[in-house]
């Protein structure tokens, strides 16, 4: 069994699904032993895969504004491990990122979860994250799941794709930002 550095070595090298790469393979994630928060996203967009830095993008700039989380500790290994469903860049379909590559969880998802035992709060961020992490626990839609997050929390907190995209949820959905954010927010601190 691979300690967490040498496992992340082999998943920053690998090439299982190059060939439906648009962009070509960069596994993007961060993980440490002593991580007490896992955010499990979706897949890196174009701008993290050309960075290399995990939610490096508005999106990871709304992510860490709804967890009140400092640029300096969300980019901690020892604190945040960010692992995405598909680790590298997916490319782009009609309406926006393809879905992550189905490669990353049959092969590295459940060894790597494995190493981080320090985990005491996950965050899902979208539907795949919510899909893999709740199975039948989720609800029939994101909205339904997200709404229920009460079921979930206060180790697990099911929440919508950060991204500019999503401003029309985030408007039809009050109640996120009203009662979801501060309660997450407030799981947060404490693991300070």
């Amino acid at each position: 069994m691979p300690t967490l550095p040498v496992l992340l070595k082999q998943i920053r090298a690998c090439r299982e699904c190059e060939a439906h790469l648009p962009e070509g393979p960069r596994p993007v994630l961060q993980a440490g032993v002593g991580a007490r928060i896992l955010i499990v996203g979706q897949a890196p967009g174009r701008r993290v895969h050309q960075s290399g830095i995990p939610w490096e993008d508005p999106s990871g700039d709304r992510l860490r504004e709804w967890t009140r989380i400092s640029r300096d500790r969300f980019y901690d290994p020892s604190f945040v491990a960010l692992v995405p469903m598909g680790f590298c860049y997916p490319g782009t379909g009609a309406s926006g990122d393809l879905p992550p590559r189905p490669e990353c969880v049959r092969l590295w998802h459940e060894r790597l979860l494995a190493e981080l035992s320090s985990i005491q709060l996950t965050l899902l961020v979208g539907q795949y994250a919510q899909r893999f992490r709740l199975g039948r626990l989720r609800g029939r839609s994101l909205t339904e799941t997200v709404r229920n997050w009460r079921e979930y929390a206060p180790a697990t907190f099911p929440l919508p794709h950060p991204s500019p995209r999503n401003n029309r949820w985030l408007k039809k959905n009050p109640w996120f930002s009203e009662q979801l954010l501060p309660e997450l927010r407030h799981c947060v601190q404490r693991l300070f």
